[in-house]
């Protein structure tokens, strides 16, 4: 975590095991369930892409297959390393190093914004929130996709995890952002047992973890998300 700029919000899944991540990344929406309602809302055909968050650039070259131009930003050194070496030999992909109160983008340059499970988690995340305002082109969309705690295994496995959240509070939040909500169902898959195990032990506390493991068989898990997204 040292390699990550003051300011940032720490990412310990990613952050303390990115191999590990890489598995989930692979496993989350085979189906393209998000991909399809961001497009439905906004394309990607020749816009500037933000990626905030965008880790070990996963998503990159997908959007960089669509848009003009992508920036992907992440506070943490070696995953940002991690990016350019993913995105090497994509002219129109520029990884930088920054956090989301402080982007590193010049005012009114960005047409679509995408922060997946990043900084922008609801309450508290207000600064991230107003540079967004300044780095967006009027008309422009930013998506952020979140954990839907109220529904879903995966739901249901959040909730236990962070008893403390709640749902209709961070609802609120957005709402008051002036931001919609598509609320989508998606699914993890994963290629064998182990690799969901690994997972699973990344994103939940030991003994969640473990309950997640013995209770849930096989590698596929329904998993609902919220897709806010707001138009500038």
């Amino acid at each position: 975590m040292r390699a990550a700029l003051q300011g940032a919000i720490p990412s310990p899944n990613i952050w303390n095991s990115p191999g590990v991540y890489e598995l989930e990344n692979r496993a989350v929406d085979p189906d393209g369930v998000i991909d399809a309602a961001m497009r439905r809302i906004r394309g990607m055909d020749g816009a500037h892409v933000l990626d905030i968050g965008c880790g070990t650039g996963f998503h990159l070259p997908r959007f960089a297959s669509e848009a003009a131009r992508v920036t992907g930003i992440e506070p943490h050194g070696e995953l940002a390393s991690a990016a350019r070496a993913r995105a090497a030999g994509l002219a129109n992909v520029t990884v930088r190093t920054g956090v989301a109160q402080r982007l590193p983008v010049p005012d009114a340059s960005v047409d679509v914004a995408h922060a997946r499970w990043a900084y922008f988690f609801g309450p508290g995340c207000e600064p991230g929130l107003a540079d967004l305002r300044r780095v967006m082109r009027r008309g422009g969309v930013a998506f952020v996709i979140d954990n839907d705690a109220t529904r879903s295994t995966f739901g249901g496995w959040f909730r236990r995890f962070l008893p403390s959240y709640d749902p209709a509070a961070v609802e609120r939040f957005w709402a008051r952002q002036g931001f919609e909500r598509e609320q989508l169902t998606m699914r993890w898959l994963f290629d064998n047992r182990a690799d969901f195990e690994s997972v699973v032990r990344i994103e939940f506390s030991p003994a969640v973890a473990e309950d997640v493991i013995t209770a849930h068989s096989g590698v596929e898990v329904d998993y609902a998300i919220n897709l806010w997204w707001r138009e500038y």
